[in-house]
């Protein structure tokens, strides 16, 4: 290591609090670090034949990549080599400092004290850090191919890293050197390290070699070659697992995986799978895939926009095609044809094998949908195309069950009369439940979904309806119940509501004056039961929560005039009627049309529109009903 040219620097705040939980963890699984590692350097050998295909000379001087693992006992050292693509000085910092997506800090925030669950920490795709859970100490050397000057990194996991140039770093790629813990001598036994390989890594397509003892020749410890163009009769479910912990850099098992093969016009083949847990990253506002894309058993790229919709962005795998040029460009992928045709099979392929789930394990399909419904809503969205199919596959609380259900399900539900789907959009399903605006469709016993997701404000305006079925928002003020029949009908009870409405027609009109600069209008409910008031949406104007939810984002920078509308059947609506009719003083009854406004407001999440007067008016109230 050259001394004139080191430097300490200090891990990104993410990555110190995660080698924290890396370091001070029992985990039962320790040796998970050993395919983390491995697979690593299988991705750079990945990385550099990849690069050979435009540089050849990249590969002159060291065409067989492989990768090679030593032991020395007497140092208590165990050391990870590969000749693949290697790292310079902003790889070491960029790669080995720094966890760069976003989401990590608020998930460390989540993860809290859970730190001795190990699948959690594959959910950062960051398996190098593992290595600290069996290490004290952790050295690498390293050269990027194609360039002259080596490096030397080091680290104890303890809030910093040196880095500085190296004479000693191999010709091309990486040696990592583990000085193991004292209670990690187990993982430098040969026994160990073949067992681990052959269990975790027999898939990788690189060599992977045990060096052997003075003349000894090196041991070949897997079998090294692409699983995914094997037959599906000789891949084992296990098989299948550590392959997708190797691709997806994960620690979870799969929920699914799709492989197949396919002839003809095109040919190719796909290793695809659904992680049963969420990727910290599912959110990033990037929205990347993470298929990988090869050709000819060539790794092509990780990052290929154009192979998959970023609604399944969730997928994991790889699609190996045999008639893609190896020099593919990014440019050419975005135009390329046969990447149109390879997307569309694979999306129907996907899809369907949902449906399939969905249809033959239902309970198990509502697994998948807790975790990435959220996503695959974007496509309703997104893909007008699948919108159908989709809309087949979606699932939503409602208020008449409390499990997920399906739109097929609800249609079936439906109460006679009833036309349209009814939904609901908010933040919280158990606080939607209990707004006034759904107290008719209570009374009725009508159905109405549920969607708190924000996606959900997008694409039920763009698909519009389902099987002839129009989506209809409960806060529009025209969702209309009179054509939907009750359960037990009696025709004194609507004669006796429409006496009810006309009775309290002078109190709409006096509400309509006093409250015209803070409501678009007022009018007589048919919905509410129990609440005296409730806001709703005019038809065309924006619903609730959207408006909400664009203000809180700085989108909307206006207040949207709603309507304001009354209970004719509620005591105190009544009672103010009353008082209007006799002739009551007028300003107190301003007062309380204030005061209803503001409570509307406050049962639909809002705050009062002047806090201080809505505080004066129930204080000035309270104190005349104890006088």
């Amino acid at each position: 290591m050259s001394e004139t040219s080191q430097e300490t620097l200090s891990f990104q705040a993410e990555v110190s609090r995660l080698l924290d939980i890396v370091a001070n963890a029992l985990y039962s699984n320790r040796e998970i670090f050993l395919r983390e590692l491995v697979s690593n350097a299988s991705d750079a050998c990945d990385k550099l034949r990849y690069a050979a295909l435009t540089e050849p000379q990249l590969l002159e001087n060291d065409p067989e990549l492989r990768i090679e693992l030593s032991v020395d006992k007497d140092k208590g050292q165990l050391i990870i080599s590969d000749n693949g693509i290697g790292m310079n000085r902003e790889d070491l910092v960029e790669s080995l400092g720094t966890i760069a997506k976003s989401g990590t800090s608020a998930f460390l925030d989540k993860l809290g004290d859970k730190r001795g669950e190990v699948d959690l920490i594959g959910q950062f795709g960051v398996g190098f850090y593992s290595a600290f859970m069996v290490a004290q100490h952790v050295s690498l050397e390293t050269r990027r191919a194609g360039e002259e000057t080596g490096w030397y990194w080091e680290s104890t996991g303890h809030g910093s890293f040196t880095i500085a140039e190296s004479d000693s770093a191999p010709a091309r790629g990486t040696r990592i050197t583990l000085t193991m813990k004292e209670d990690a001598q187990e993982f430098l036994e040969a026994a160990n390290i073949r067992r681990i390989v052959k269990t975790y890594s027999d898939h990788i397509a690189f060599p992977v070699e045990l060096k052997g003892e003075g003349d000894e020749e090196n041991e070949r410890l897997n079998s090294a070659g692409a699983l995914w163009m094997r037959p599906k009769s000789e891949i084992s479910d296990e098989q299948y697992k550590e392959f997708y912990k190797h691709v997806a850099h994960a620690l979870d098992d799969p929920w699914t995986w799709l492989h197949f093969r396919v002839e003809g016009k095109l040919e190719y083949t796909g290793l695809l799978f659904i992680p049963s847990q969420r990727p910290y990253d599912l959110f990033d506002p990037q929205r990347k895939n993470s298929v990988r894309l090869y050709v000819k058993r060539v790794f092509i790229t990780d990052d290929c926009e154009t192979l998959l919709p970023s609604y399944l962005r969730f997928l994991r795998g790889i699609i190996d095609s045999e008639d893609l040029p190896l020099n593919i460009s990014r440019e050419l992928l975005q135009h390329n044809p046969m990447i149109a045709h390879l997307k569309s099979a694979i999306v129907k392929r996907v899809l369907g094998e949902l449906e399939r789930k969905a249809e033959k394990e239902p309970e198990d399909y509502v697994t998948f949908w807790e975790s990435f419904g959220p996503v695959l809503k974007e496509g309703l969205y997104e893909d007008r195309d699948q919108s159908e199919q989709l809309l087949k596959l979606a699932r939503f609380r409602s208020t008449r069950r409390e499990g997920w259900v399906s739109l097929d399900e609800y249609i079936a539900g439906m109460k006679p009369g009833q036309n349209e789907i009814y939904f609901m959009t908010g933040e919280d399903p158990e606080v939607l439940r209990k707004s006034p605006q759904l107290e008719g469709f209570y009374d009725k016993d009508v159905e109405v979904l549920l969607m708190c997701d924000p996606i959900d404000e997008f694409w039920v305006p763009a698909v519009g309806s389902y099987q002839e079925k129009e989506f209809k928002s409960v806060t529009r003020a025209g969702a209309d119940l009179d054509n939907i029949e009750s359960e037990s009908k009696d025709e004194s009870q609507d004669t006796e509501a429409e006496s009810e409405d006309s009775d309290v027609e002078a109190l709409v009109t006096f509400l309509k004056e006093n409250l015209s600069d803070k409501v678009k209008d007022v009018r007589a409910s048919k919905r509410l039961t129990s609440s005296p008031v409730c806001l709703s949406a005019d038809s065309g104007d924006l619903d609730l929560h959207l408006a909400r939810m664009l203000k809180q984002h700085g989108q909307l920078n206006q207040e949207m005039s709603r309507i304001l509308e009354v209970n004719p059947r509620h005591p105190l609506v009544r009672r103010l009627s009353e008082k209007l009719n006799n002739g009551a003083d007028r300003s107190g009854l301003e007062d309380m049309g204030e005061l209803l406004l503001d409570q509307a407001r406050i049962l639909d999440g809002d705050l009062p529109l002047d806090p201080a007067s809505f505080s004066q008016r129930l204080s000035q109230l309270v104190q005349r009903s104890l006088e």
